[in-house]
C-alpha cells in the first residue's frame, strides 16, 4: 500500500513539473497511462538532460574536472597564445597563471601585451600589479597602480583600490595603507576589504576601531542574502575572531 501511495505522488509530482515547465503535453497521458514506465521514461528524458544542462549542474562539473586535471586550462591556454598570440589570448593566459601562482609568467605575459593599442589598457596593467604583489613585490605593485592611476583616471576596480592599500600595508606605509581601507572597506563588494582594514587598526593598537568596524560588517552581513554569507564565510569568520 505505501509502494502505492508513493507511485500515485511520483505521478502526480512528475506531472506537475511537465505543466509548470512546459514539456510537451503527451507526457501527461504517458505518465497517466504508463505510470511504471511513464515516469522512469520522462525521468530519463525530461528530468535528467535539464539537470545536466543547469548551471549548478555545469559548476560541479567543472569542479570535478578542475580537481582531476587542475592545469588543464592552463595548457589550453598556452595553446591559444602559441596559435592566436593575441592580447585577449595573453590575457587569459597570464590570469590562469596568477592562478597557479607562477608570477615571474604572469608578469612577462602581461608587459608583452601593455604594447601598442594596448600599452596602458586599465585591466592589463591591474593583471600586472596582482602578479607583482603576488611574486612578493610590493613596490613594484603599487609603483604599476599609480601609474594606472594615473593614465586612467577614469577606471574603477574595487578589487585594484584594496590591492593599492595591501601594497601600502606590505610596504610599511601603515597610516596611507589604513586610509586606502578606511575608503574602500564600506563600497567594497565583499568581507575582505573590512576584516583587513580592522585587522591592520588592531595591530596599531586601536582596539575599539577594530571591532566597531568588524561589528559593522558583522551586522551588514546579518541582513544579506544567504549566498553572501556562505561565499563570504572565512572572512565573516575572521572578523568574529576580532570581536
Amino acid at each position: 500500500m505505501l509502494l502505492l501511495i508513493l507511485s500515485y505522488v511520483v505521478q502526480a509530482a512528475l506531472i506537475v513539473h511537465c505543466i509548470k515547465t512546459g514539456r510537451n503535453q503527451l507526457w501527461i497521458w504517458v505518465l497517466i497511462l504508463l505510470p511504471g514506465a511513464g515516469a522512469l521514461a520522462y525521468v530519463a528524458v525530461e528530468v535528467i538532460p535539464g539537470l545536466l544542462r543547469s548551471n549548478a549542474a555545469k559548476r560541479t562539473t567543472r569542479g570535478i574536472k578542475k580537481a582531476m586535471d587542475p592545469g588543464a586550462d592552463l595548457r589550453r591556454y598556452e595553446s591559444e597564445v602559441r596559435v592566436a598570440d593575441n592580447v585577449a589570448s595573453r590575457q587569459r593566459y597570464a590570469e590562469e597563471l596568477i592562478r597557479h601562482e607562477r608570477w615571474d609568467e604572469a608578469i612577462a605575459q602581461y608587459r608583452a601585451s601593455l604594447t601598442g593599442l594596448y600599452e596602458h589598457d586599465p585591466n592589463l596593467m591591474l593583471g600586472l600589479a596582482q602578479a607583482q604583489f603576488g611574486k612578493g613585490d610590493a613596490a613594484g605593485a603599487r609603483a604599476t597602480l599609480d601609474d594606472l592611476i594615473r593614465l586612467n583616471p577614469d577606471f574603477r576596480s574595487p578589487a585594484g583600490h584594496l590591492l593599492y592599500a595591501r601594497a601600502l600595508e606590505a610596504e610599511g606605509q601603515t597610516q596611507k595603507a589604513l586610509e586606502e581601507y578606511r575608503v574602500v572597506a564600506p563600497s567594497f563588494p565583499g568581507a575582505e576589504a573590512s576584516v583587513r582594514y580592522a585587522q591592520l587598526l588592531l595591530a596599531q593598537g586601536q582596539r575599539a576601531e577594530a571591532q566597531q568596524v568588524a561589528r559593522e560588517l558583522l551586522e551588514r552581513a546579518r541582513i544579506a542574502p544567504g549566498h553572501y554569507r556562505k561565499a563570504q564565510r572565512e572572512w565573516l569568520d575572521a572578523a568574529n575572531k576580532l570581536l
